[in-house]
């Protein structure tokens, strides 16, 4: 039997130990940071312990059928009142966006390359496809039962962060969780249709827009996409609407990778998508942004008008290097 991680068994016992605990994660949540948040709290609540769960941003609305998704809480600060902080999938503490959390005992679990090892505990695991890998492992070692509430959640996590299993980092220890996960009540069938097949009407016409005005670079390789305020406000949408979107352009053979740009205020929030061994994480990291080999992004407080440029050479390069190796 593989020995497990002497982080996660300190992570363990911290949590055995202590009585109250705030778990937060990265702003403008996603499936992953969600289910891995409901999890934990529901398996540390059924141990007699007091959870409180705190996110600079509210769930997206395709996620708000998750079990336990009311009560998070939304706030830019907190107050003392917890013996730990578990931080979950953050590669910096400030991508929480929440302050006060700094000085405090924080656990940082998370499957980023690049994270900052921030906490006084760090389990950062880079092969485990998402950290709902990672929080299934925990919850196991600390003998809580897999309800179907909790496994729901965790599938969530696993379906969205791994691109409905297409991503280049599943394992064989992927689809054993997901085996356990089913045994344990979960019905991926519904669960997928609540995920994806339960937007709106707006958010299909933003799709369609979006797509329309897709631009191809360097021979049809790179697909670009871009949304403007105003492309949200005609479809009635926000940007929650846009989760998923960034994917639809590798449905065609000949894209190897998409750059989706997103204006935010007077910034631009970036999202990079690959094939096979395509890293635009390397793209993503010069500019101080982060995430996984095939999906990785960025912001850029006040981009430059070469800056669209810049990323299509930059993926480009990424594409082309791939193609060598």
């Amino acid at each position: 039997m593989t020995r497990p991680p002497a982080e996660r068994t300190r992570i363990r016992d911290r949590l055995r130990s202590g009585t109250r605990f705030l778990i937060t994660s990265h702003a403008r949540p996603d499936g992953d940071s969600l289910g891995s948040q409901l999890a934990l709290a529901e398996a540390l609540t059924r141990l007699g312990k007091r959870v409180r769960l705190v996110n600079s941003d509210p769930p997206p609305g395709r996620y708000a059928f998750l079990p336990g998704a009311p009560a998070i809480e939304v706030a830019e600060t907190v107050e003392a009142g917890a013996d730990t902080v578990v931080v979950l999938e953050c590669g910096a503490l400030g991508r929480t966006e929440v302050s006060g959390l700094e000085g405090r005992f924080i656990v940082n679990i998370d499957h980023h390359t690049g994270n900052t090892r921030y906490g006084a505990v760090n389990w950062v695991d880079e092969s485990a496809c998402a950290c709902g890998e990672l929080v299934f492992e925990l919850i196991e070692a600390l003998g809580t039962r897999l309800t179907p509430s909790i496994a729901t959640n965790l599938y969530v996590a696993i379906l969205t962060d791994t691109g409905s299993f297409r991503h280049a980092n599943i394992t064989a220890r992927t689809f054993e969780i997901c085996r356990r996960l089913a045994d344990a009540g979960v019905d991926a069938a519904a669960v997928a249709a609540r995920v994806f097949n339960n937007g709106s009407l707006g958010r299909l016409r933003l799709t369609g827009r979006v797509l329309d005005r897709m631009q191809l670079e360097d021979d049809g390789r790179v697909a670009v996409l871009a949304v403007d305020e105003a492309m949200l406000r005609e479809t009635g949408c926000d940007a929650d609407d846009l989760e998923g979107v960034v994917n639809l352009p590798l449905a065609a053979g000949d894209v190897r990778a998409v750059i989706l740009l997103k204006q935010a205020g007077t910034g631009l929030r970036v999202s990079l998508r690959s094939k096979d061994a395509i890293d635009v994480r390397r793209v993503a990291v010069p500019f101080g942004g982060g995430g996984h080999r095939n999906a990785a992004g960025l912001t850029i407080e006040a981009p430059s008008p070469d800056v669209r440029a810049r990323l299509v050479t930059e993926v480009a390069a990424a594409v082309a290097e791939s193609r060598s190796a």
